[in-house]
């Protein structure tokens, strides 16, 4: 029986804390076609695929802080074609306090989610 070989991580963490006010940010920033869902968080830092991150997300009004973890799975280098914003993808965890924020956010695009506007992506 053969083995998965498991991903590679570098292991470092990181915190970022990222408020998002306008909705059209947030649409812009938001991973829908990534399992679990996802945010884009524009970054200079350097990052590398499979990387832990930790967020202290603040959405629209709300005075909140919503801690969130996830893994890079996505990096748009300095630079990128197109003149996309230097950042990562990161993938939501599987657990309740993602699913309580993909829930907001979802709820706060509502429609916006079937646009086929340009994000920071895609």
């Amino acid at each position: 029986m053969s083995e998965i070989p498991k991903q590679i991580s570098s292991g470092r963490a990181g915190m970022l804390s990222l408020s998002i006010k306008e909705r059209t940010a947030l649409y812009a920033a938001y991973l829908p076609f990534v399992k679990r869902g996802g945010l884009f968080i524009p970054t200079n830092r350097p990052y590398q695929m499979g990387d832990q991150v930790y967020m202290l997300l603040t959405l629209m009004d709300d005075p909140n802080k919503l801690p969130i973890s996830g893994k890079v799975v996505w990096i748009t280098p300095a630079g990128a074609q197109g003149n996309r914003q230097q950042g990562i993808g990161v993938q939501f965890e599987d657990n309740e306090g993602s699913s309580t924020v993909r829930g907001k956010i979802e709820g706060i695009l509502g429609n916006a989610m079937k646009s086929t506007r340009h994000t920071h992506t895609l």
